[in-house]
């Protein structure tokens, strides 16, 4: 039913691990191979592409639904509907940052500072020329093909660069005087696809299992027994989505509990709920919560 298109390059990996995590296995003869496949109805096939191209093939209807970067819709201006973030990243959990970054030596320290025709170089042209219009700041904006970074002093003034850590601008000499815009990996699809009831309805179905496995990570289920005596004790350690399920058990036995917690806090909260009174505690892992 669904022609998807998957980002190739430094996102490809978590992609095809965050598909796989939800039971969207993508299958292809080998790791270079660009075209691939999900044994699912709702998927018809499977292409995997460059994420700057993305943007603007899910525009024009060549794929129904498609994973890109924010920063490459707003780069290529393409008509898309956006469904939602999907937060995974390939480095870290900060955000994907547009910047625009001088010579530390440099005395300029904000955007405003740059003189008129400044050159600048970025892997994102068009939205630098918008921004640097819109800061009122006449550019000579080149494009970059890579290692935007090492350009400067000696070809450019300043780069727009995007960045998650910052360690790249930093190892170059460089500081950030302005941001553009946080980017997000997004699930975007075709407006006339997106028109479509049953396309909808499958790329929203599409969409739950990718989120409830994104929100399922770092967390796992506790489950334990308790008397009615320690009940109180034991519900006061425990943190819950919303509120711990709380079970009588048969005849005297007491209550059985079970909640969704950080996974970071489960080797403190472990301990203190045995010496509150809990027993039978058990640690399961979660492959996806739906809300």
């Amino acid at each position: 039913m669904l022609k998807l298109v998957l980002p190739k390059g430094s996102l490809e990996k978590a992609t095809i691990d965050l598909f796989e995590a939800a039971d969207l296995s993508v299958r292809r003869s080998s790791e270079v191979e660009y075209k691939a496949s999900i044994a699912d109805p709702r998927v018809e096939s499977v292409r995997i592409l460059r994420p700057q191209e993305i943007p603007t093939y899910v525009a024009e209807g060549l794929f129904d639904l498609g994973i890109a970067g924010r920063d490459w819709v707003e780069e290529t201006g393409s008509d898309v509907v956006v469904l939602g973030e999907l937060q995974y990243s390939k480095a870290s959990s900060r955000p994907f940052r547009i910047v625009v970054a001088v010579p530390e030596a440099s005395v300029w320290d904000k955007v405003e500072d740059l003189p008129a025709g400044v050159k600048v170089s970025s892997e994102y042209p068009e939205l630098t020329r918008r921004y640097f219009a819109s800061q009122g700041v006449d550019a000579d904006v080149r494009l970059s093909y890579g290692a935007t970074e090492a350009k400067v002093p000696d070809i450019v003034d300043c780069v727009v660069d995007g960045t998650e850590t910052g360690r790249a601008l930093r190892a170059a000499n460089l500081k950030i005087i302005g941001e553009i815009m946080q980017s997000y990996t997004a699930l975007i699809a075709n407006p006339a696809s997106y028109a479509d009831a049953g396309k909808q309805h499958a790329m929203l179905q599409l969409k739950t299992l990718l989120d409830g496995v994104l929100e399922a990570r770092g967390k796992v289920l506790v489950k334990l027994n308790v008397s009615e005596a320690d009940l109180d004790s034991v519900i006061d350690l425990v943190p819950s989505m919303k509120a711990p399920t709380v079970s009588k058990l048969f005849g005297d036995g007491g209550y059985a509990v079970e909640t969704v917690v950080a996974k970071a806090t489960i080797n403190t909260l472990i301990p203190a709920l045995k010496d509150a009174g809990a027993t039978d505690i058990i640690e399961l892992p979660l492959a996806k919560i739906v809300h």
